[in-house]
C-alpha cells in the first residue's frame, strides 16, 4: 500500500484537529453528555470509519479494505474491554460526572500517542525481523489464556500500580476538583485530582496497547491501516463510555469472547511466521508450507465471535434477571 507523505500528514492533521476541537468544547462546558449528543457523535465516528473503508476499497482494493475493517472491529472490541477498567478508575477516584468527559478526553489523547509509538516500533520490527510474528503470536495466545481464566477478576476493583502510587505520594496535589490538570494553591503549582485520573487512564491503556497492537498486526502489516483503525476505534471511545455504561455490565462473556478472538489472531500469526520462517533452528531456516488464514475468513470470524459473545451475554443476563424475580 503506497501512502504518500501528504496523506500521512493529512490523516494526522485531521485527527489532531478533531482532538483539539473536543478538548476546547469540553473545557468550555464540562458536563455529562446527553444521549442525543452521544448518539450523534458516535454515529459520526462509525460512519467516518465505514466511509474510510469504502475509500480504501475503491482506491486500494478489497483485500486492504477487508484488513482495515477487521483491524477496526478488533481494536473497537478491545477498546470496549478498556471501558470496564475506565469505569473502575472513575469509581476508585470518585470522579464527578461533569469532569469525566475531560478525564476521558485526555486519557484518549495519551492512548493515541502511546499507540502511535507502539505502531512505529511494531512496523520497524516487522520490516527487519520476520521472526517477530512468533513472539506476537505466542504473546496473544498467552494473553488469551490469561484473559479466559482471570477475566472475571477485573470487575472487582481497580488496583493502582506502583507508578501511580509513587505519583500520588510524590507530586504536590490538591483535593479540589477542576477541569484543569494543574492549578496553584498557596502560590505553589500543584496537580489536580483530574491529573491523577488522566495518568491512571493513560498508563492503563499502555497495558492494553501491548495486546491490541500485536493483534492488529496479525490482520494487516500496513502501518497506515493500523494507525487509522486505532484512531477510529479510540475517537468514539468517550461516547461509548457514557452510552454503554450500563450495558457493559451485561456483557458477562466479553472477556471469554475476546480471549477467543486473541487466540484466533495468535494462531494466524504463528501460521504466518511459519510460512515466512527464517529461523535456522526451525526447518533449517526454510519456509514451512502451512495454510494461511485469508483476510475474508478473519473478518468473518471476528464478526461471528463478537456477535455470539454479545448475544450469549445478553441472553444470560436476561435469564439471570428472570431467575432472581422468580426466586
Amino acid at each position: 500500500m503506497n501512502v504518500a507523505t501528504w496523506q500521512w500528514l493529512l490523516t494526522i492533521g485531521i485527527a489532531v484537529a478533531v482532538l483539539i476541537f473536543d478538548v476546547v468544547m469540553i473545557a468550555r462546558n464540562p458536563h455529562r453528555p446527553a444521549t442525543k449528543e452521544l448518539v450523534l457523535a458516535l454515529s459520526f465516528y462509525v460512519g467516518a470509519a465505514v466511509l474510510f473503508g469504502v475509500w480504501v476499497w475503491l482506491s486500494h482494493g478489497s483485500q486492504l479494505a477487508g484488513e482495515f475493517y477487521a483491524g477496526w472491529l478488533t481494536e473497537y472490541s478491545l477498546s470496549v474491554d478498556n471501558l470496564f477498567i475506565f469505569l473502575l478508575i472513575m469509581a476508585k477516584f470518585a470522579v464527578p460526572e461533569k469532569f469525566q468527559q475531560t478525564a476521558l478526553m485526555w486519557g484518549i489523547i495519551i492512548a493515541i500517542v502511546l499507540r502511535g509509538i507502539f505502531i512505529w516500533l511494531g512496523a520497524a520490527a516487522i520490516n527487519n525481523f520476520s521472526w517477530v510474528f512468533y513472539i506476537f503470536g505466542a504473546f496473544l495466545i498467552y494473553t488469551a489464556i490469561k484473559l479466559a481464566t482471570e477475566g472475571e477478576s477485573d470487575d472487582e476493583e481497580y488496583e493502582e500500580n506502583r507508578f501511580m502510587k509513587w505519583v500520588e505520594n510524590t507530586l504536590p496535589s490538591t483535593k479540589e476538583w477542576s477541569s484543569k490538570l494543574f492549578t496553584k494553591e498557596n502560590a505553589k503549582r500543584v496537580v489536580t485530582p483530574l491529573f491523577i485520573v488522566v495518568l491512571a487512564l493513560g498508563t492503563t491503556d499502555l497495558l492494553f496497547a501491548l495486546d491490541s497492537i500485536p493483534a492488529i498486526y496479525g490482520l494487516t502489516k500496513e502501518p497506515y491501516l493500523v494507525l487509522t483503525a486505532n484512531l477510529f476505534a479510540l475517537m468514539g471511545l468517550r461516547q461509548l463510555y457514557f452510552l454503554l455504561g450500563g450495558l457493559l455490565q451485561k456483557l458477562v462473556y466479553l472477556s471469554l469472547g475476546l480471549s477467543v478472538l486473541l487466540a484466533f489472531i495468535g494462531v494466524k500469526l504463528i501460521l504466518h511466521a511459519l510460512h515466512e520462517n527464517e529461523l535456522p533452528f526451525i526447518n533449517g531456516g526454510e519456509h514451512i508450507r502451512v495454510p494461511e488464514i485469508p483476510i475474508a475468513v478473519s473478518l468473518g470470524a471476528i464478526v461471528v465471535i463478537l456477535g455470539v459473545t454479545t448475544v450469549a451475554s445478553l441472553w444470560k443476563t436476561k435469564r439471570d434477571a428472570k431467575a432472581e424475580i422468580n426466586a
